[in-house]
């Protein structure tokens, strides 16, 4: 299971089965601003990297996610 999926659907409430790279904001109910922040720390402190305010404010979907986790050198 993709680690960054895990992390989503923790913070989301959701199952990780459900999501994808096209899972946004828009498909999810519970991607509210505050929950996005939460997202933010949580996959900062489950993969030891820090994102800066360009990568946080250029996400749209999950696959943003994981391509950003991967530019720091992150396998999910």
């Amino acid at each position: 299971m993709n680690r960054a999926y895990t992390v989503v659907g923790r913070i989301l409430g959701i199952a990780p089965e459900e999501i994808t790279d096209a899972t946004s904001p828009k498909t999810v109910a519970s991607w509210d601003s505050y929950n996005g922040l939460m997202l933010v720390s949580a996959l900062e402190q489950e993969f030891g990297v820090s994102f800066t305010l360009d990568e946080v404010i250029a996400v749209q979907n999950v696959g943003d996610i994981t391509a950003a986790l991967t530019r720091h050198g992150i396998e999910v």
